[in-house]
């Protein structure tokens, strides 16, 4: 693959083999002939904090580089989730696999089915943390903030709440 757009996507799940689902959803990402995976962050550990109760999520980053157009490649990401028992209309509901395109290249995207950056990242540390990790001197296109300055501020707000899992390896590199 020549060219293309670095991304980064978010990855997570807190239903059945967390590890393996995140691991499955690297492996399809090197499969494909558009996406180039460059760098994976370590798995972190997350206590779920909306309402109700779930089990804990496993979080990572992945920096990635593709010559998909934005909506393809969230449809390629969608049709991963599936593959990995993802079941419709599970947001903010438990499931094996949850991938989000944080950042895309420097677009700002507000379409109804895509927003670019994701919107809600810079008010999640467990996106930020391991994002800042790989990613910590990328600049969100939309205010100018570092990936770092972000994380600095959530952290600051109310704590990170995000375990490092060392022991568990998801990604070998490419």
């Amino acid at each position: 693959m020549i060219g293309g757009v670095v991304s980064f996507i978010g990855l997570g799940g807190n239903q059945g083999d967390r590890a393996g689902h995140l691991q499955a959803a690297l492996l399809a990402l090197t499969e494909h002939p558009a996406v180039r995976v460059i760098n994976v962050s370590r798995v972190y550990e997350t206590e779920f904090l909306g309402e109700g109760q779930q089990d804990a999520y496993l979080n990572a980053c992945a920096e990635v580089c593709t010559t998909l157009p934005p909506l393809a490649f969230l449809g390629f990401l969608q049709g991963i989730e599936i593959a990995e028992g993802r079941r419709p209309n599970t947001h903010l509901q438990p499931r094996p696999l949850d991938l989000d395109i944080l950042l895309f290249g420097g677009f700002v995207q507000r379409d109804p089915g895509l927003f670019l950056p994701h919107p809600r990242m810079r008010e999640r540390a467990f996106v930020l943390v391991p994002l800042a990790e790989i990613a910590g001197s990328e600049i969100f296109p939309d205010s100018r903030e570092t990936v770092t300055e972000a994380c600095a501020k959530i952290r600051r707000k109310d704590g990170s709440g995000v375990a490092l899992r060392p022991e568990i390896e998801i990604w070998a590199g490419p």
